[in-house]
């Protein structure tokens, strides 16, 4: 019998590395379905970037999540993009697919599956606060799942802009642009409401500018923010009837992705959100 020493490896390539729980839920899938797998942490600078893809090409990786500063910076490095990733031309994770690093996004893939537990987009209004990066991943996942509508409510309409117009250009879902005023007024008809800024991020009762009033029974309404992960906004929303959607559900997809484009393996969520609810809990 041949003995096998050699681990498969993924990891992360990012600044601001020390701060990133997705190493400890990864790496609890795979102790969970007895994989010889590690993910390494990696805290990469932008003038390193190019190195550590080419490293981890030349050390055989499956794969690697990039997050801040490099998800768009990266693709120049790899060989191709998934349909996502190449519209909204910004990639979270690389699969190595017969020797080539092809780039996907499980930023919004990981929110649309923890939607779909709750509520399928199609043929629904959808009101989204942000215009970022997690903004546009799940702006673009919401349009190829056949969203009705979606308006984008940002502060910054120079940065609103460009994601309605993508959105207007590369999906079948028109996109509206509003500028966000102080408390925001729900519009009637809205079926799910998403808060895609840093609201609420290590300040769990920051609120959301936004009329409270207006949220109403049988919406679905949802936050990116993982730390606390029950944010003023959920609180709000629950307490006036609106089904929830915590960020620890987009999070916890994107690894079950992650790991599915790098494994083949369907990893068990439960597991990865325990140990996320251990951490945030601590």
């Amino acid at each position: 019998m041949t003995r096998n020493f050699r681990s498969e490896l993924v990891g992360s390539f990012s600044e601001g590395s020390n701060g990133n729980p997705t190493v400890a839920m990864i790496e609890a899938a795979f102790a969970h379905h007895n994989l010889d797998w590690r993910y390494i942490n990696c805290e990469v600078t932008p003038a390193n970037l190019a190195d550590a893809v080419k490293g981890a090409r030349a050390m055989g990786w499956r794969g690697f999540n990039c997050s801040i500063p490099h998800k768009v910076a990266v693709i120049e490095h790899l060989d191709g993009l998934g349909e996502s990733a190449e519209i909204m031309g910004a990639v979270n994770c690389a699969v190595n697919r017969d020797g080539k690093f092809i780039g996907e996004n499980t930023d919004g893939k990981g929110f649309l599956k923890s939607l779909m537990e709750v509520v399928d987009p199609r043929g629904k209004s959808v009101v989204m606060f942000g215009a970022g990066g997690a903004a546009r991943a799940i702006g673009v996942e919401l349009a190829l799942a056949g969203a009705r509508a979606l308006t984008v409510v940002n502060r910054s309409a120079l940065r609103g802009e460009p994601l309605v117009r993508l959105l207007n250009e590369r999906t079948a879902t028109p996109a509206t642009l509003v500028q966000w005023p102080r408390e925001f007024a729900i519009p009637e008809g809205t079926d799910i409401v998403v808060n895609a800024t840093s609201i609420g991020l290590a300040n769990g009762n920051q609120p959301l500018d936004i009329d409270a009033a207006t949220l109403k029974p049988g919406m679905v309404v949802a936050d990116v923010i993982v730390d606390p992960p029950d944010t003023r906004f959920l609180r709000d929303a629950r307490t006036r009837g609106c089904t929830v959607i915590d960020g620890l559900g987009m999070l916890i997809n994107q690894g079950v992705i992650g790991v599915k484009y790098w494994t083949g393996i369907d990893a068990d969520p439960a597991v990865m959100r325990k140990k996320l609810e251990e951490i945030f809990s601590a």
